[in-house]
Parts: C-alpha cells; sequence; structure tokens
C-alpha cells in the first residue's frame, strides 16, 4: 500500500455504563449500553469501511462495546487492548496512533471521553456533509462514533489533517 492512498480513524466512544461499586476502570455496559453497542456495529458495518485494526481500551466498558459491536462485522479485525486511551488526551491518542505500522490503512480506537470527542475536533480540519454540524450538534455520547480520513503515513497525523466523513449516534 502506499502511504498516498487515504486512511481512514474511526473514533468510537464506549456505550453507555452502568455505575455499580467497582473502580471507574472496572465498570461494566449497562443493559442500554449492550443494546447500544450492536447496533453502533451494524451501523458500523453498513458504511463499508473495513477495519485493518482496532486500538481498544482496557477497561470493562471498552472492552464489553468491541466485543458486541464487532460481532456484527464481516471480518473481524486485529485488537489491541491498550491501556494507554484509558483517560487519553488528544495528544497522547494522536501519538499511540502516530506508532501505527504504514500497512494499517483503517483503525478503530474504542476509548473514552473526553479524549475521543476531542481528537475528532482536532483532527478535523474540514468536514464532508453535514457530518460536522451533527456532530456539533449531538456532542459524542455514549456509543457515538466518528469516521475520518487523512492522507499520509500515520506518523504524519496531527491536529488539523483530516476530514470527518461520518458521524453516528445513537437515538436518544
Amino acid at each position: 500500500m502506499s502511504v498516498a492512498e487515504p486512511r481512514r480513524i474511526v473514533l468510537f466512544r464506549h456505550a453507555k455504563a452502568d455505575w455499580p461499586q467497582v473502580t471507574d476502570h472496572e465498570r461494566p455496559l449497562a443493559e442500554r449500553g449492550r443494546m447500544d453497542a450492536a447496533v453502533a456495529g451494524r451501523r458500523l458495518t453498513d458504511t463499508g469501511i473495513p477495519v485493518d485494526l482496532a486500538l481498544c481500551s482496557t477497561s470493562t466498558r471498552t472492552r464489553e462495546t468491541w466485543k458486541l459491536a464487532v460481532h456484527e462485522f464481516p471480518h473481524r479485525p486485529k485488537t489491541v487492548y491498550e491501556e494507554r486511551i484509558y483517560e487519553a488526551s488528544p495528544g497522547e491518542l494522536i501519538a499511540l496512533l502516530n506508532e501505527s505500522p504504514d500497512d494499517v490503512r483503517t483503525i478503530v480506537v474504542i476509548g473514552h471521553n473526553p479524549g475521543i470527542q476531542g481528537l475528532a475536533d482536532i483532527l478535523s480540519g474540514s468536514s464532508e456533509g453535514d457530518a460536522g454540524e451533527r456532530m456539533s450538534r449531538r456532542g459524542f455520547p455514549a456509543a457515538a462514533f466518528a469516521v475520518l480520513s487523512f492522507e499520509g503515513p500515520w506518523k504524519a497525523l496531527e491536529p488539523g489533517v483530516a476530514t470527518l466523513r461520518d458521524y453516528w449516534a445513537p437515538e436518544e
């Protein structure tokens, strides 16, 4: 693959979590979250974007979200559970994406707010159609995802270089 071919990043916020008496890292999905994670997986599949690599936070709610979403995929991508995603800032997420191998074309990052929404905002130098307006209006609720693209190697990913191509959030 040439580094000139567009790369895609899917920024996927974990689905709605429950609040039992456990540490934040161990919070599981709520019933609503389990339903929304599967719907998000189907919606992401409907985009037709083949995912090469998933980078998932190690928290219980992100792992559960990804397990339910990826079950809807026709092909299960390689998944790396990455503890650096938990509580990561947008800059830390960019640094993590900069480490990605150049033979990977599309990466989904399953993480948390405010980092995921902040990263979508920071990377998006432009948007396609009404995706930017919809994301601005809805914010980044649980189980939402944004699809961005950019050209060049992963090490060239930086603020403003991407185009927001799609945005989806579950119905409230």
